[in-house]
């Protein structure tokens, strides 16, 4: 693969925000239209609904930048271990106000730190493959020397995962370049090879899995 397939750091970073960006801005519109209804004199029978809108949106922007601060920010990248239960609740607020329901198997453990970005990310992936819900199985494991097999398993109706998705998390240049949306599959991709090991995903009717092996020498397998 050519450096010209694949984004440079400022292009990366650049696209990493526009994900960011693009996936508060609903919540972030709902509280400015709920900021127009307070100051309409004439709209005091919508100020209680108006309320319970702000305080909706705020809570959803807060989960939201949390969540992306570990999966990208700097944070994230201190080297250390994160425990599952931590994952957990950051992943049941930000899907709080989504179809997806959660499903983790174990509850309860640790992993290294970029393992967790990894799994996070592609928590995020299995969810928005579930526009009209369905349910997002999350398997964690630590290896030996500091490694990690994960799992990310979607199910549901009309299931879809952009093709451009599954060539970047190999690390892949989509047809049509990088994205604010395709870029994300590309990161959690790169950090897995980074840290000597792959990740990959597939498709079918039924089912979206991803897979990620993660530590030196590792080969990626679905698991069964």
């Amino acid at each position: 693969m050519s450096t010209h397939d694949i984004p440079s750091a400022s292009e990366l970073a650049a696209l990493l925000a526009s994900r960011v960006c693009h996936d508060i801005a609903g919540s972030a519109q709902a509280m400015r239209a709920a900021l127009g209804v307070l100051d309409d004199p004439g709209a005091a029978d919508m100020r209680e609904d108006a309320i319970a809108l702000l305080r909706s949106g705020a809570v959803q922007v807060g989960a939201k930048l949390e969540y992306a601060r570990v999966c990208f920010g700097a944070a994230g990248a201190r080297a250390g271990e994160m425990s599952l239960g931590e994952m957990k609740t950051l992943s049941a607020a930000m899907f709080a106000d989504a179809r997806p329901d959660l499903v983790w198997k174990p509850a309860e453990g640790v992993i290294d730190k970029t393992a967790a970005r990894i799994l996070l990310n592609l928590v995020w992936l299995a969810g928005d493959a579930l526009p009209r819900g369905g349910t997002v199985h999350v398997e964690a494991h630590a290896s030996p020397g500091g490694g990690a097999r994960l799992r990310v398993v979607s199910t549901g109706p009309r299931l879809r995962l952009d093709p451009s998705y599954t060539l970047a998390l190999r690390g892949e240049r989509p047809e049509n370049g990088f994205d604010g949306r395709s870029v994300q599959p590309y990161y959690a991709g790169l950090m897995a090879r980074e840290s000597g090991g792959r990740a990959e995903a597939s498709v079918s009717e039924e089912r979206i899995e991803f897979n990620a092996l993660i530590g030196p020498g590792q080969r990626v397998q679905a698991a069964e």
